[in-house]
């Protein structure tokens, strides 16, 4: 893995991290951020050049405030991938918040992109099914919610850090609340921004990934993913909830691969 910093024509300055060499695929994470170890997007990275790019207010840049609403979210996602010069159209795929804002880039473009990818992706809402308030969540509801397995939820989410450190733990509030008042923008009060509205504007090939165990965003929205998108496939990922790319890289990694080489 490399990291450098880019440039997007409005200005804003932004973190990518790089894995391999191939066809270009761009991953947009959620709202949780990179994480230390990306296991996904390390076992892309054997088959496809993996550009992982940071959205503002996860960053080292205080850029936060370049970002108002979903429109901007999805032009600053273009704006990244103009300035990564890419030699091809890239496989875009997002995760989550990161899903979101990849499906309303593809509505936007779709001509752009060789192929979409949405993992556990947020956007929809069903009456049936209302979507937990992430932001009234608290810390440690947050692995269940979010993990198959809790007890390895704690320590993704964590970090490590030792929070009997007042220093460490002061540092993760800081971060956290710069990370949560970005994603707010697009998932506050609830996370729908009428992506429904515009899905049918994505023809380019879609694969929907999920994790059968997903509380947070139960499979019923990866079946309306699906009845929205005109040329959606549907893959499930058994033992995995919505963090579904950390808790099982490998089966989502060889979906991604069979899906883009068909």
């Amino acid at each position: 893995m490399t990291g450098r910093q880019i440039e997007t024509l409005r200005g804003v300055k932004c973190a990518v991290r790089e894995w391999g060499e191939g066809p270009p695929l761009v991953y947009f994470h959620g709202a949780a951020g990179l994480l230390d170890e990306e296991p996904l997007l390390e076992q892309l990275g054997a088959h496809f050049h993996v550009f992982a790019p940071e959205w503002p207010g996860y960053g080292e840049e205080p850029t936060e405030d370049t970002l108002e609403d979903m429109l901007d979210f999805a032009l600053h996602g273009w704006d990244v991938v103009t300035a990564l010069e890419l030699d091809a159209k890239p496989v875009l795929v997002g995760h989550s918040m990161g899903g979101m804002i990849a499906a309303e880039m593809a509505s936007l473009a779709p001509e752009s992109i060789e192929r979409l990818v949405l993992i556990a992706s947020a956007g929809l809402w069903l009456d049936e099914h209302p979507i937990p308030d992430l932001f009234a969540t608290l810390p440690f509801e947050l692995a269940p919610l979010l993990f198959h397995d809790a007890a390895a939820g704690v320590k993704v989410l964590t970090g490590g850090l030792d929070f009997n450190d007042p220093s460490a733990l002061g540092d993760f509030l800081i971060r956290n609340a710069r990370r949560l008042g970005t994603a707010g923008k697009i998932l506050f009060p609830i996370p729908n921004r009428r992506l429904s509205k515009r899905l049918y504007r994505q023809t380019a090939p879609t694969l929907v990934v999920w994790g059968r165990e997903d509380r947070f965003l139960v499979p019923a929205y990866a079946e309306r993913f699906v009845e929205l998108l005109p040329t959606a496939k549907l893959a499930w990922i058994d033992g995995a909830g919505h963090m579904a790319p950390v808790e099982q890289p490998t089966p989502i990694a060889e979906a991604i691969l069979r899906f883009v080489q068909a």
